[in-house]
């Protein structure tokens, strides 16, 4: 028996054994269908409100109404929120400027001490300190 055949005998087994599979699960599904739409009925019953309660939902209060415990306690709870996301976004900004104008600033003091290294060693005249007003002039 070569490899094609044991390849085909395999596949055809396969195929076999899904469609035997799928007549039986189909029909066990059949006879639970009914019960599956009696849950769904069940489930939607629960999920969603009467028609008559759903359109006054929105109008439990008038705009000028005091706001319940509730709504109060969830509107300062997105205000707290979006404050605390606002200062660390700020925070954060702030601290990428200040690392950025430490850095120039560092960049800044390297090359103004090499030029001022380098002209000290251009103007050296031998004496220690070699500053101007140690230099004797006749």
């Amino acid at each position: 028996m070569n490899w094609k055949e044991i390849l085909f005998l395999s596949c055809l087994a396969t195929f076999v054994l899904l469609v035997v599979l799928e007549k039986s699960h189909s029909a066990a599904v059949g006879t639970r269908k009914a019960a599956g739409e009696e849950d769904k009925e069940s489930v939607k019953k629960k999920i969603f409100i009467q028609e008559s309660d759903a359109s006054n939902f929105f109008k439990k209060r008038g705009k000028r109404a005091t706001k319940s415990r509730d709504e109060l306690n969830a509107e300062t709870g997105q205000m707290l929120i979006a404050d605390e996301q606002r200062r660390e976004y700020f925070e954060e900004q702030r601290n990428k400027f200040e690392n950025f104008v430490k850095e120039e600033h560092k960049e800044q003091q390297e090359r103004s001490r090499e030029q001022i290294e380098q002209w000290r060693q251009y103007h050296y005249d031998g004496l220690y300190p070699s500053y101007m007003y140690n230099r004797h002039h006749i």
